[in-house]
């Protein structure tokens, strides 16, 4: 018999949050603790130094601790989201998790602070008193109306952010998500009539956040389990509701819904009936909000209204409202301006980033982490995905600025755009080490043709390509195959209108391509009509035969297939007496930083020429990166302690560099673990002239080479810029089929220096 999905499903949350330790947070120190010296500085005596500085100046608590980058989030656990009031305890595993949110969406660290107690003013002076700790203070979890009272008491006494994220975390949300739900529907917030259940901590904020956006307050008619809010009910009512009251005679739901343009649900399941759906305004705008069930189903909405425009807070659904598209980012910028306070300005600047995002062409991770959704703009796409890289640097530099302009920030930026480059070098690990590359890329537009022009990832390279550089794309494919896949992405750009194609189904160069093609090949086995038949068939052969009529300056290729079937037509079209393949170069970026492989995959048991020239080329292309080359020639063998194998081929090609002067660095042969760490080489080999760690490993077999690559891909969490093809001039580089649209945009930028810059 098959075990119940819901039990499956429940031991598997279990064990998650037990195994393979119990929780889902840790700590880790930041700095090393090795030895004596550490330890000094560590603690005792040298902490008394930051502690003096600190005492001196409160400001420099932000330099010398963690508090800059440190959020707490409090709870007291008495409205747990879909759970109600658990208590305090019960609520931790909410508030790891709030904190495991923090750390990977903005890089924020946290500690999760579960409080007992219920007395909101009690409960507001212990939030207070650990403003020395934190840098933001991320009140979560608390019922109304205490969470009103904690929050104003902490922020009047507080010199710090402090954020109830139920309230604003989700009226930021909520007013993205109608701000593009009223461009769809092509409707304003000064004109539009707002029907809400509710009456909440979220559902108050809301409404609030929506009167700031121009919904005028008249046209607000909020209802609760006793029915609307009006003027003089006296039953389960606060300021923040009366806020809210209407002058009318109506009591219920069902007479107030006629004519409504938004219904706002922060409730219970099935609150709104599908005939009260009918009685909305045409083209209707239902925010289904209520966990796990919402006010309505979609597809019940959708039965009496299908041109309504719906948005829950399910993940099952179109249009998440979820509070993680906005609180990592509104903390990060914040925290980096050392603000007193998130004010109002700042939240409208979340707002503004958060829906402009949606509105901008879809990113290609977000498009990769949720494959089959149509991430486009309009009805089903209001408000980006959680895992949109972009979010960070729009959304936080976005609260940046509002911090700024209105004199909260005590540590602000001069350049903000920096900073933004900042955000993506953090979110895009190659950015950072990618900007000389694309500087050097920007002084000459160069003609980039992609061979396999369909493929989803080089459109939307395609796409990146035209707004971050000034390199042109060509592509190869099908152009109504190219245009429809564009349409579907929700890409804007267009064949021909946009970039050039070639189609190799029929195509007015075809006949000069295959004439080209059998002139090279002529006396190699390659008949007219064999060369008729590649110049239809093989994109890499057609792109290679373009880059050698000088129709295009770069050909990219291999995002399927074989590495050396694509490094065979590139040799047979591109390769002569100047340019010959002398190895791939992959430069994988680590925590730590970057590490050159090579060769990984032209030559399966290398010469020592064809080692000599690896390294020779590795040299010119890490330059490129704007770092100085540190080459360890690596093997089983270390300093001639084995007398054959790798270890005598690299020795040769030692010597062959050694017969020159050089202007880089390298030493061999020796292990990975002693080119790696310095104190262990110089303690086999004192009198080796590599000092520090190095930065370039080349091996003696590409097996060797291509494990080595694979490893920190899969296992250490590298992210690989290549291989690059050295050798052949920049004039063809040969990805792997596991690369990105990212790391296509990063091959093109290295495709798109001149040569005579590339060396």
């Amino acid at each position: 018999m098959a075990d119940n999905p819901t039990d499956t499903a429940r031991q598997a949350a279990l064990d998650y949050h037990e195994f393979p330790k119990p929780g889902k947070l840790e700590i880790r120190a930041t700095k090393p603790l090795a030895n004596g010296r550490d330890l000094a500085l560590a603690y005792s005596p040298g902490v008394a130094e930051a502690c003096l500085e600190i005492k001196a100046d409160k400001g420099t608590a932000a330099r010398y601790t963690a508090r800059g980058n440190l959020v707490g989030v409090v709870s007291n656990g008495s409205a747990v989201l879909g759970l109600g009031n658990i208590g305090a305890l019960a609520s931790k595993p909410v508030m790891e998790g709030k904190a495991v949110l923090f750390k990977k969406f903005a890089g924020i660290d946290c500690f999760d602070i579960e409080v007992n107690e219920t007395d909101p003013e009690r409960l507001a002076d212990i939030v207070c008193a650990l403003e020395p700790t934190f840098g933001a203070i991320n009140l979560e979890d608390i019922k109304a109306p205490d969470c009103f009272i904690v929050e104003k008491l902490c922020r009047e006494r507080m010199n710090i952010p402090v954020f109830h994220d139920d309230q604003h975390g989700t009226a930021i949300v909520v007013g993205a998500a109608a701000t593009n739900a009223l461009h769809v529907a092509g409707k304003s917030f000064e004109d539009i009539k707002i029907v809400s259940t509710g009456g909440g901590a979220a559902g108050i904020a809301c409404l609030n956040m929506l009167l700031k956006l121009g919904v005028k307050r008249e046209n607000v008619w909020l209802c609760d389990v006793h029915g609307l809010v009006y003027e003089g009910r006296e039953l389960d009512m606060n300021p923040q509701k009366a806020a809210f009251a209407q002058a009318s005679e109506l009591r219920r739901l069902d007479e107030v819904i006629d004519g409504a343009d938004l219904f706002l649900g922060l409730s219970g399941p099935g609150v709104l009936k599908p005939e009260l759906v009918k009685r909305m305004a045409k083209r209707p705008i239902i925010f289904a909000l209520a966990n796990p069930t919402p006010e309505i189903m979609p597809d019940l909405a959708r039965e009496v209204a299908p041109d309504a425009i719906i948005a829950t807070g399910r993940s099952d659904f179109p249009n998440q409202v979820n509070n993680v598209l906005c609180f990592p980012f509104i903390f990060r910028g914040a925290l980096d301006v050392g603000a007193t306070e998130i004010n109002d300005e700042m939240q409208l600047a979340c707002i503004e980033g958060i829906a402009e995002l949606a509105r901008a062409t879809t990113s290609a991770e977000a498009a990769a982490a949720y494959q089959g959704e149509h991430l486009t703009f309009g009805a089903d796409y209001l408000i980006p995905k959680p895992f949109d890289p972009r979010l960070s640097g729009i959304v936080s530099s976005a609260v940046a600025r509002a911090a700024m302009e209105t004199g909260v920030a005590t540590r602000p930026f001069e350049d903000l755009d920096a900073y933004r480059q900042k955000l993506d070098a953090s979110v895009y690990k190659s950015a950072l080490l990618m900007r000389p590359v694309f500087a050097a890329a920007a002084t000459a537009s160069r003609r980039i043709v992609f061979a396999e022009g369909e493929d989803e990832r080089v459109l939307r390279a395609a796409q990146a390509i035209l707004e971050e550089t000034t390199e042109q794309p060509i592509l190869i494919g099908r152009p109504e195959v190219i245009a429809s896949r564009c349409e579907r992405m929700g890409l804007e750009i267009r064949p021909e209108r946009d970039f050039n194609i070639v189609n190799p189904e029929n195509d007015p160069r075809y006949r000069d391509y295959w004439g080209s093609y059998h002139e090279l090949m002529a006396r190699r086995g390659v008949s007219p009509d064999l060369a008729r038949a590649i110049m239809r068939t093989n994109s890499t052969a057609i792109g290679a035969v373009m880059v050698h009529r000088e129709e295009a300056d770069s050909l990219i290729c291999g995002t399927f297939g074989e590495y050396r079937w694509h490094l065979n037509y590139i040799t047979q079209v591109l390769g002569n007496d100047k340019f010959q393949p002398n190895g791939a170069l992959s430069m994988m970026i680590l925590e730590d930083g970057p590490l050159f492989i090579a060769d990984t995959h032209v030559w399966s048991l290398p010469t020592p020429e064809q080692l000599a020239k690896t390294a020779l080329g590795a040299a010119r292309h890490v330059r490129r990166f704007g770092l100085e080359p540190n080459i360890a020639f690596c093997s089983q063998s270390q300093f001639g302690n084995q007398s054959e194998g790798s270890g005598k081929r690299l020795r040769d090609a030692i010597a062959l560099l050694d017969s020159e002067e050089r202007d880089f660095c390298y030493e061999g042969e020796m292990n990975v673990d002693a080119a790696l760490n310095a104190d262990l080489r110089a303690r086999l080999f004192p009198a080796n002239r590599m000092k520090g760690t190095a930065n370039v490993l080349i091996f003696g077999h590409a097996d060797a080479a291509s494990a080595a690559r694979n490893i920190l891909k899969m296992k250490s969490g590298g992210l690989e810029v290549g291989p690059i093809l050295m050798g052949m001039g920049n004039r063809a580089h040969i990805v792997t089929p596991s690369i990105t649209a990212r790391g296509l945009l990063n091959m093109a930028a290295v495709a798109g220096t001149p040569v005579a810059q590339y060396g």
